[in-house]
């Protein structure tokens, strides 16, 4: 485990040192408020299609062979990134990287192979922390070497950082990572993509958390893609100051998925930390249209980031307890997917609010939908209802059964 969450941790900071840097990039080009978000969300675009391949492979051939290709695509795109000079090019990077985007599933399986049910969302935690922490250290290196300025910045020395990141993580899991998946475990089947998101959404139980994920997902990655957008109009950042920003909600998310997620779990369970967080990503959404001063925007950023670090490793965890031992890679890879779909469709939606009501439309959105999802959550996992992984859990194909 701490092999994983070194290697993951160290191609996170290069996925994070991009993120700041995309939305004036794309302006520096001339892209729209919705071309931006666009550009957002092709990464995610590409990992819809490709996510449940990476997890059923991961599941027949192993985990470990599945990372390495996925950090080799990941060094390409980067450097891909770091030549382009035209906007094409930006979203031809963003697709390379995308398409080969299989690490997470591949690490989240992992971490279910080397984990009891009981130990499942620390474990989930421990991926959630190296995304703080990669959101801690990566939009802080990209947000200095870009500079301050919103109309040009550094995009090439950033990518190629980023490029480097992703070899030595590449490097790391060669040298040092061992296999998790037993050769009796592996399956022989082969699964389409559409048949495993079909079969899992036969499940009410797992139908319903995919639907949850997707929509927390949504609201949150139309806030993210637009951010930078939005500071901008509002006190007239650039890239320095929003990755500085991202760098603090980084360290508030790592320090709930990473110090406090397997407490909070024991004490409350993985249902209540899921309305508790939906809860408050709700009221941090709320909360950014009203952010006349860095103060309270502070306070806002921060509590969703709070919110996105109890909700993350809740519902992946709850995602998992659904899936049989031989499934993880699959189930997650499906889980995946719906997180990739939400992350092309939020960004869209934002932008078009973005472009056509104002900056603050996508928040005032955002916010809303999270109180129907919490609405829905109160109703279909009720407080007090047991959890999940005590309705006796079994893989998809047991279940039909």
């Amino acid at each position: 485990m701490p092999i994983l969450f070194a290697v993951v941790l160290t191609d996170l900071i290069g996925f994070g040192i991009v993120i700041p840097l995309l939305p004036f990039y794309g302006m520096h080009f001339g892209a729209s408020p919705l071309v931006v978000t666009l550009l957002m969300s092709t990464y995610s675009l590409f990992q819809l299609f490709v996510a449940p391949l990476w997890g059923g492979l991961s599941d027949r051939h192993g985990r470990r062979p599945i990372l390495l290709v996925s950090l080799a695509g990941s060094v390409a795109g980067y450097l891909w990134l770091g030549f382009a000079d035209t906007l094409w090019m930006l979203f031809a990077a963003r697709a390379v990287q995308g398409a080969c985007a299989g690490n997470i599933a591949a690490a989240q399986a992992y971490v279910a192979d080397v984990t009891t049910p009981e130990n499942r969302a620390k474990g989930m935690g421990m991926i959630g922390a190296a995304f703080g922490i990669g959101f801690i250290i990566g939009p802080a290196l990209g947000g200095t070497l870009a500079g301050s300025d919103p109309v040009s910045p550094d995009i090439v020395s950033p990518a190629f950082l980023g490029a480097a990141l992703s070899a030595l993580a590449f490097i790391g899991t060669l040298a040092f990572l061992k296999e998790s998946l037993p050769e009796a475990a592996r399956g022989a089947r082969r699964t389409g993509r559409l048949a495993a998101g079909s079969r899992a959404l036969r499940l009410p139980a797992l139908r319903l958390l995919l639907l949850l994920f997707f929509a927390i997902v949504f609201a949150f990655a139309g806030m993210e893609t637009t951010f930078a957008l939005w500071a901008s109009a509002q006190f007239g950042w650039g890239a320095l100051q929003v990755g500085y920003l991202m760098t603090y909600v980084g360290i508030c998310s790592a320090l709930v998925q990473g110090g406090l997620i397997g407490r909070l779990t024991r004490m409350f369970g993985e249902e209540r930390l899921l309305l508790a967080g939906t809860a408050t990503i709700a009221v941090g959404l709320l909360a950014i249209p009203l952010s006349s001063t860095l103060l309270i925007l502070v306070v806002a950023t921060g509590l969703l980031a709070i919110g996105m670090g109890m909700t993350q490793p809740a519902i992946n965890s709850l995602i998992s307890r659904r899936a049989g031992a031989s499934e993880q890679g699959e189930v997650m890879g499906v889980a995946q997917s719906f997180g990739s779909l939400a992350r092309i469709l939020g960004p869209a939606f934002a932008g078009a609010l973005f472009g056509g009501f104002g900056r603050n439309a996508p928040y005032y959105a955002g916010a809303a939908l999270m109180a129907l999802v919490l609405a829905t959550a109160f109703r279909l996992l009720p407080r007090g209802a047991p959890s999940l992984a005590s309705d006796a859990p079994h893989g998809m194909h047991e279940r039909k059964r």
